[in-house]
């Protein structure tokens, strides 16, 4: 799974209209992989789903994936969904993802979105602001937001979003949201909001709880 990978340009609208299509990548720092050690697993929290790799190596490790930008960024703002559906009823109280910094300020909101039909719905969690994020192109370090303790149904579809403020501290984040290969449906928010998409390159994360 380390690998760099092939990139492609992305030009974005520099607006806080949130643009991105399926398969386009940021030109993040060119350099070689850098290991970083993992995080822990957080103590008494059970999977409630994840699609991340072993601890050592947990996602593809490139600076070529998803973007995740503030409106404020040079790219224009680009919002990213990842998908779950909790298997028990559970009590969400964290999320681990693969989103790292590229430039502006280095910090990223996380959210736990309800679903519409197969796009973000209503805010249910967050936003919890995620700062001193690893430099893309490294691993294996995750994002770590911790929530309020929120309920989430067996058989229900929620999103991850990654996301920022559109105006002040945080706006000019930008940043790349690194991935597993699996084929399967996800979200964008192009400015007229969310629609559904697929990809071969899933948003890497997980998330946690306690059973209920």
């Amino acid at each position: 799974m380390k690998k760099i990978l092939l990139f492609v340009c992305l030009l974005a609208l520099c607006s806080l209209t949130v643009f991105a299509q399926s398969g386009e990548s940021s030109r993040a720092t060119e350099k070689l992989a850098i290991e970083v050690p993992p995080q822990g697993d957080a103590v008494a929290l059970k999977k409630i789903y994840s699609n991340l790799g072993p601890k050592t190596d947990p996602y593809w490790v490139n600076a070529y994936s998803w973007i995740v930008a503030g409106p404020n960024a040079a790219t224009g703002a680009v919002f990213v969904a990842m998908p779950f559906t909790p298997k028990a009823n559970f009590l969400l109280s964290q999320v681990q993802v693969a989103v790292l910094y590229t430039s502006g300020d280095n910090q990223v909101d996380l959210n736990i979105y309800t679903d519409a039909g197969g796009v973000p719905g209503s805010l249910l969690a967050g936003p919890v602001t995620v700062t001193n994020l690893a430099v893309a192109g490294t691993c294996c370090t995750l994002a770590v937001a911790n929530f309020t303790p929120v309920a989430v149904t067996a058989g229900t579809q929620y999103w991850v979003i990654a996301d920022t403020p559109l105006t002040g501290v945080g706006s000019d984040f930008h940043g790349v949201w690194n991935h597993v290969a699996k084929d399967i449906p996800m979200s964008f928010n192009r400015g007229s909001g969310w629609a559904k998409d697929t990809a071969d390159n899933l948003p890497a994360g997980e998330v946690l709880g306690t059973v209920q």
